[in-house]
């Protein structure tokens, strides 16, 4: 399992965050983050060009047989228990590596879109594209523990 970033955190709590909760979910999972670099010397270009650099750079990241799923504004929203439903079936239905992605700034491109197996939405309010690193991490955490029944849910 892998969180595709775009771009390096700077954020020293946001990176704290993100250590933290990938240390715990390998207990349960081989996970990792993989970061692709930000883009240099981006003043000259558009958002439409930004999103198809990154998105060549996030495309060249996958294996034919990753499992592409997007966190993004207009994806599916999940309570936790949910959440933890959609992991199970997408690990049983023989997915071999979920992949999820966060975008940069501007979103993905259409080719991301076209390749992507899922979308999900963290929430109807808009959080910065670093800071849904360690968000998305503990909830990841979270439904990992739902689905073992420990007692870090409480609901």
């Amino acid at each position: 399992m892998v969180l595709l970033t775009v771009g390096r955190t700077d954020v020293k709590w946001v990176k704290e965050g993100l250590d933290l909760y990938a240390s715990r979910l390998v207990h349960y999972v081989p996970f990792t983050v993989s970061e692709i670099p930000e883009l240099k010397k981006v003043s000259a270009l558009t958002r439409q060009q930004i999103k198809e650099k990154e998105g060549e750079l996030i495309l060249k990241q996958l294996s034919p047989s990753d499992t592409l799923i997007l966190l993004d504004e207009h994806g599916r929203e999940f309570r936790s228990l949910e959440f933890a439903d959609y992991i199970q079936k997408q690990l049983s239905s023989g997915a071999r590596n979920l992949v999820f992605a966060i975008g940069g700034a501007y979103g993905f491109s259409e080719a991301v879109y076209s390749r992507a197996q899922g979308k999900i939405s963290l929430s109807k309010m808009t959080f910065s594209h670093q800071m849904v690193r360690t968000v998305f991490a503990e909830q990841l955490y979270r439904a990992f523990t739902i689905l073992k029944g420990e007692p870090y849910h409480h609901e």
